[in-house]
């Protein structure tokens, strides 16, 4: 959970009033966040760690709340901004644990971050950006070496309801299974309707989950493109936006977005990479037992949040949400979210890939962890059978090592063979 009251974004600051007045302030406890444990322990080896996420994920809650012993830094401030253009060493001096958060609006200073732990011994840095900064153009100074970089998403199903062993669940599953047991199901559609953003997580009316996703892809337009890249057409780039949104969980064709939306393919993947610079759209690639051929397979698309896909859909309620064609492909997007973070947790980190043979086959999602794998199959029904599950037995057959999951929203923890189980979308959420 995030506190509202230190969001950035004054463009919400309505819809935020609107949610303190209708809860308690028992809800507005901060929870912690699964990337905190993490972060610490690389701090143990490491004397940067660099977060990375889209606007609103919570990265500035969380650094005030699990860091406070940190001296906080914010590059939002303009005057704060001014001196790091000017002097950065200057933020910093005589402190030895620094937190400097919004660092895209000023990657430059990351030089002076290299040359501080060069020169003393102990310091630390974590640093925060709404933009990928390996990414960004201009960005020559990686820190390489020095820093561990780390991605925050929106919140987990996990992290709103205050749990924190889903990496526990996780390896008891690679391990041992799962107990055979039906639980109640927890229908999924009003997360994805909402989507996972912490603040929309506790605003009650159906109705203002529409007015939350409008201010903020205003405000993304408004603010972070002009900061990220030259943009010709602001109607363009929400036509293609909403193309995307359209296809998340599909196999990303620019050249048909292209066509479908009127513009030109170069275009279309520019607007493509800005949208991945500011962790809104990931790519997962093929996985293929030989690693060179990965990369040459379509990649699917993914919004890294399903409830913004769905306000980009038009569907602005649960019941219309309900009877959407693209349901399994949204059911798939949240998904996506709560593996990715999962991915990022493990140490190392893990590699999410999809699964589509020639002749056809498919697997959703292949989970690589070192030898390990997981396959994993997403199914929109409460009543997952074996025969959703054809594909998943066939590759683990093929592959040693390896377990299967069917995901489904409804309640059955089964089994459907001896390394293929079947499980409710919130037992890894």
């Amino acid at each position: 959970m995030v506190l509202l009251s230190i969001l950035p974004c004054c463009s919400l600051c309505g819809i935020i009033q609107d949610v303190n007045e209708n809860h308690s302030n028992t809800e507005w406890i901060y929870r912690k966040r699964l990337i905190g444990p993490k972060v610490r322990e690389i701090f143990r080896d490491f004397p940067a760690v660099v977060i990375s996420g889209a606007r609103q994920v919570g990265k500035s809650t969380f650094l005030l709340e699990e860091f406070p012993d940190f001296h906080y830094l914010t590059l939002d401030d303009f005057s704060t901004l001014e001196q790091a253009k000017i002097d950065p060493f200057s933020l910093w001096m005589g402190k030895e644990k620094v937190i400097i958060d919004e660092a895209q609006r000023s990657p430059e200073i990351l030089s002076a971050v290299k040359m501080t732990i060069d020169r003393q011994k102990g310091v630390r840095f974590l640093i925060s950006g709404s933009a990928d900064l390996l990414l960004m153009k201009g960005v020559s100074e990686s820190l390489a070496g020095r820093a561990i970089y780390l991605k925050m998403y929106p919140m987990l199903y996990s992290e709103v309801r205050g749990e924190t062993d889903l990496l526990k669940r996780w390896e008891n599953l690679w391990e041992n299974g799962a107990t055979i047991r039906e639980e109640k199901a927890i229908d999924p559609l009003p997360y994805i309707f909402r989507g996972f953003m912490p603040p929309l997580l506790f605003i009650k009316e159906e109705e203002k989950v529409p007015l939350f996703w409008e201010s903020y892809v205003r405000t993304y337009l408004e603010r972070d493109l002009r900061e990220l890249s030259q943009i010709e057409s602001i109607v363009d780039f929400r036509r293609v936006l909403a193309a995307f949104a359209l296809r998340s969980g599909n196999l990303l064709n620019q050249t048909e977005i292209a066509r479908d939306t009127g513009v030109s393919q170069p275009t279309v993947s520019r607007y493509l990479k800005i949208l991945e610079v500011s962790h809104l759209v990931e790519r997962v690639y093929s996985y293929h037992k030989s690693r060179t051929k990965r990369i040459v397979k379509s990649p699917k698309l993914f919004f890294a949040d399903p409830g913004l896909c769905v306000y980009l859909t038009g569907y602005y309620n649960v019941q219309a949400l309900s009877s959407a064609r693209e349901l399994g492909s949204f059911f798939e997007t949240g998904v996506f979210l709560h593996l990715k973070v999962l991915s990022e947790l493990l140490t190392p980190k893990a590699q999410l890939y999809y699964l589509r043979t020639t002749e056809g086959k498919e697997v959703d999602f292949v989970l690589e962890h070192g030898p390990r794998l997981a396959a994993l199959e997403v199914k929109c029904t409460d009543r997952p059978l074996l025969s959703m599950a054809k594909n998943l037995i066939a590759f683990v057959e093929e592959h040693p090592k390896t377990f299967g999951i069917l995901i489904h929203k409804g309640g059955m923890i089964g089994r459907f063979h001896s390394r293929v189980l079947a499980l409710p979308w919130w037992y890894l959420a």
